[in-house]
């Protein structure tokens, strides 16, 4: 992905990214050469990192809204990704946000397929309307609608991901194929849908550029694959054992209330908007790339 670098006579533009986690972290060197870059965290521990790798630490949290006044108009690029809190129906660190936020600015929100709820395998894009299953996608579809009504009154460019399942070398299930825990029955079993890590970071850079205001995109590669089968296909690259097979009845006894949740929805998204509105080109086209990769490394 080549950007042009911004006229060095007129300085740096402002970014500000909240929930500067593990593909804010990768987002960092994608973004560093254009913009000044503000981290927002909640440790004090992290400065030194953030630092490092060419962010400006600023210590608040959207759980707290005086910490935030001083950030007001702080930025005219925002990237969003931190998540909602882990209660209730609605997203109130993203009302939060929206308090602070100047008119005119750019958005990019990294927010969830789940949304969508189970939708019985079938192929579906960004128009499907959503229907969250649960109380955590719930949360998600709030702060979606809160930051469209903000962009609508601030006159923002709103760019939207919705993202599936994230992964990379160091984010694989490997504990739990550790530890034996099963997957359903292929009969039984649902489509799952996935992104590497690094391609997420590459697409929300993109997004700031290229993204339509008020667009949803799903950020998801070309995988069609059902849960278990991901799961085989990690334990083969690891050289680690694949994990049983049951049927519903008897996994729902064995594994957490969200595993459960995610074992219950099915869907396989397109990814033509990205591809096409953005001109995005994905580094790890399928999960079966990025691991035959892995296992040549670790060969």
């Amino acid at each position: 992905m080549k950007i042009k670098s911004a006229n060095k006579h007129f300085g740096k533009p402002r970014l500000l990214i909240f929930g500067c986690g593990d593909v804010g972290m990768r987002l960092l060197p994608l973004l560093r050469d254009r913009f000044r870059i503000f981290a927002v965290t909640t440790q004090v521990s992290r400065q030194e990192e953030l630092r490092a790798a060419g962010a400006i630490p600023i210590i608040a949290s959207l759980d707290e809204p005086d910490t935030l006044a001083r950030l007001a108009r702080l930025a005219s690029t925002i990237i969003h990704l931190a998540p909602p809190p882990s209660d209730g129906k609605l997203d109130k660190r993203t009302r939060n946000l929206t308090a602070i936020l100047p008119d005119h600015a750019t958005l990019v929100y990294v927010s969830t397929t789940g949304v969508y709820g189970d939708c019985g395998g079938e192929w579906i894009d960004e128009t499907r309307p959503v229907r969250p299953h649960n109380l955590r996608a719930r949360r998600r579809v709030d702060a979606e609608q809160v930051l469209r009504r903000w962009a609508k009154r601030a006159h923002a460019r709103l760019s939207i991901l919705r993202v599936p399942g994230i992964y990379a070398d160091d984010r694989l299930p490997v504990e739990r194929l550790q530890k034996g825990l099963p997957a359903l029955l292929e009969a039984e079993d649902v489509y799952t849908n996935h992104i590497h890590a690094e391609d997420l970071a590459r697409m929300i850079a993109l997004a700031i550029f290229r993204g339509q205001s008020g667009r949803v995109y799903h950020a998801v590669d070309d995988t069609d694959l059902r849960m278990g089968d991901y799961f085989d296909a990690v334990a083969d690259a690891l050289d680690l054992p694949r994990p049983p097979r049951l049927p519903r009845a008897e996994l729902e006894k064995q594994v957490s209330p969200m595993m459960l949740s995610f074992m219950s929805e099915s869907r396989r998204l397109s990814n033509e908007r990205i591809k096409g509105e953005l001109g995005f080109r994905l580094r790890y086209a399928k999960v079966g790339d990025a691991l035959a990769r892995l296992k040549g490394k670790t060969a």
